[in-house]
Formats: structure tokens, sequence, C-alpha cells
């Protein structure tokens, strides 16, 4: 298997360093790779607006409020991560990414992410705004399947 026919993928260098005494990838490092696939989506899509940008240049925060993870296959240095990143919901004022993590044609990990949009100097919820959502919209498919 392997990401989906034009998927946005990330590429993610697993290094020693990311590891633990059994060889493989420190549980910890599995969220922080996810977590850069994601900003990774958001600068793809949003000419190079990620979540830096959309906190200090837009005023638009997206504080997570769900993560959650499932492991299938240990994550090593011997090949690249392909983080394949897309948004499965877009709410009122919330999105929800899913991720499929691969090595080598292997599933390693699957897992969805929720944030809520803010006014981020109010930390305040808003509305997704509508230039974000006019991006999002057509790009949302299915989540990943609750196991």
């Amino acid at each position: 298997m392997s990401p989906a026919q034009g998927a946005f993928c990330h590429e993610i260098r697993v290094t020693w360093g990311d590891c633990d005494p059994a060889k493989i990838a420190y549980t910890a490092r599995l969220p922080w790779f996810a977590l850069d696939a994601i900003n990774a989506w958001w600068e793809h899509h949003l000419g190079g607006h990620g979540w830096y940008q959309l906190e200090l240049d837009d005023n638009i925060g997206t504080p997570f409020v769900h993560m959650s993870m499932d492991f299938r296959a240990p994550v090593t240095p011997r090949h690249r991560l392909i983080c394949e990143t897309w948004p499965s919901k877009l709410g009122t004022s919330s999105i929800e990414f899913s991720m499929k993590g691969w090595q080598d044609g292997v599933l390693c990990f699957e897992g969805r992410f929720v944030c809520v949009f803010t006014i981020a100097d109010q930390f305040k919820s808003q509305p997704a705004p509508r230039h974000i959502r006019e991006v999002v919209e057509p790009l949302v498919r299915a989540p990943v399947a609750a196991q």
C-alpha cells in the first residue's frame, strides 16, 4: 500500500536522535512528526503561511482540541516517513485533519487531529475565516476510519 494518488505528502527524515533504545522512533516523536506535516499542509495550501504566520501575521489561532493516533508498525531511520495529510472535516469553527504515516510502503500510523479557529490575540473562538474555508472545502475527504 501507499499514499492515495495525488495526495499531499510531507516527507520526514527520521534520525538516530529520534529513536529510543529499542531502535524505533520514540512514541512522543510521532505526534511531532504529524504536527510538522499539518504545518507543511498549511504552508503548501496558504501560499507559505503556516501556523507561525497564521498566528502572528493573520491573528488566526488554531489550538488543538483533539489528537488521536493508532500505531500500526514501528517507525525507524531506515526509510523516509511519508505523512499523507488531508482535511477530513471542516465545521463552523473547527477543522479536522487526518493522516497516514508510511515508510517503504508500510502503514506505520493513522491519526486524527482537530483544531478550532480563534482570534489569536484574544483566544476567542471564531468561525473559519472565509479565505481558509475557500481553500479547505474542495480538499475535504473522508476521515481516517476509527478502529
